[in-house]
């Protein structure tokens, strides 16, 4: 799959934009473990036409992650092709995408995210402005959901639209703005965009690659051109090589991913062992340390702690958990880790 010039090899894996979660560190981490691309934190566009500081430091890139694409939000054509052009001149990444799709209610009840979902024209002139703006320097691409609300999927339509402004590659979220991320995504409408046979542009599936089964799933029974994933790398980062392994062995699989497999470095057969995981989860702690400072690294990584599969099924865990969240110091938290270590070991 190629977006613009940018090829991606065969269907793909791709790390999703995430608030406080998809800085320069996890993103490293997930493209050394078999991500084909990864996504910025979503980034305001009046904060950076500001020179806001922290919303600049968002644009921080570093070659051994490219691919990379840069995500932004906001409700106006102008500082929104404004704020593109800062991105392309401060940060270069090789894809700047559009979030038309967070629904979280600070930014959707403003008329930004998934809030333009309401006012499609507004969405499509934004593109637009975009496109005009810095399409003739990196592929602009769209991140969506199917529709406002359940009476409102308006996907199909919009796609071809969102096409027509020249976009180079749309990613959809199978949920509506007011599902949130309850219910289980619906990837019909998905499918639908894909088989449509006007659209020539890479469709991207995003909601619910929890396992390399769904992501398996998502290529063969709807045809997409890549999958995204997104919660399901908290405390799991090797989901990408879950992944590839399964997409490897998969009936229609011809040839490996060249994006991923050029960084897929230390994967050896023993990867998938509990010893190579709990040293994942433990390299995120340093990497967190030190790009802030201890405590905040800290508090940064314990949601990524918390949500690791790893800890499932072990009897009378909720008190080494606990210890687990409330550890101030690597030392500290090193220690109930390893504790935790002897108890898996155990199990097994």
């Amino acid at each position: 799959m190629k977006i613009g010039n940018i090829d991606l090899g065969e269907r793909p894996v791709l790390l999703a934009p995430m608030e406080d979660v998809t800085d320069i560190g996890f993103r490293l981490l997930c493209r050394r473990l078999g991500a084909a691309m990864v996504y910025s934190e979503f980034v305001a566009a009046d904060a950076l036409v500001r020179m806001v500081n922290k919303s600049l430091k968002k644009l921080e890139v570093c070659d051994e992650e490219r691919p990379v694409a840069i995500q932004i939000y906001g409700k106006e054509p102008g500082p929104m092709a404004d704020a593109a052009r800062i991105v392309v001149e401060q940060a270069h990444p090789d894809v700047l995408d559009l979030n038309f799709g967070c629904p979280v209610r600070k930014i959707a009840t403003k008329g930004a995210g998934a809030g333009l979902l309401q006012t499609p024209d507004k969405l499509l002139a934004i593109t637009r402005a975009v496109v005009d703006a810095v399409g003739d320097q990196v592929p602009v691409t769209v991140k969506t959901r199917l529709g406002w609300d359940h009476e409102h999927k308006i996907i199909v339509e919009l796609a071809e639209q969102l096409q027509d402004c020249g976009i180079s590659a749309l990613t959809i979220h199978g949920r509506t703005r007011s599902q949130l991320y309850a219910d289980q995504a619906d990837w019909t409408l998905i499918g639908q965009v894909k088989q449509n046979p006007r659209m020539r542009i890479p469709i991207i599936g995003n909601g619910d690659i929890t396992s390399a089964e769904r992501a398996v799933e998502a290529f063969e029974r709807y045809g997409v051109d890549a999958v995204m994933v997104g919660r399901a790398t908290f405390g799991r980062p090797w989901i990408f090589r879950e992944i590839a392994e399964a997409l490897h062995s998969a009936p229609s699989s011809t040839a490996s991913s060249p994006s991923s497999g050029s960084v897929s470095g230390g994967l050896s057969a023993g990867s998938s062992s509990l010893d190579w995981k709990l040293d994942i989860l433990k390299e995120q702690v340093l990497t967190s340390v030190a790009r802030t400072n201890e405590l905040s690294g800290i508090r940064h990584i314990r949601r990524h702690l918390a949500a690791t599969p790893l800890f499932k099924g072990i009897p009378d865990f909720r008190q080494t958990r606990i210890k687990m969240l409330q550890a101030d110091t690597v030392a500290e938290l090193f220690e109930v880790m390893e504790y935790t270590r002897k108890l898996l070991h155990q199990q097994q």
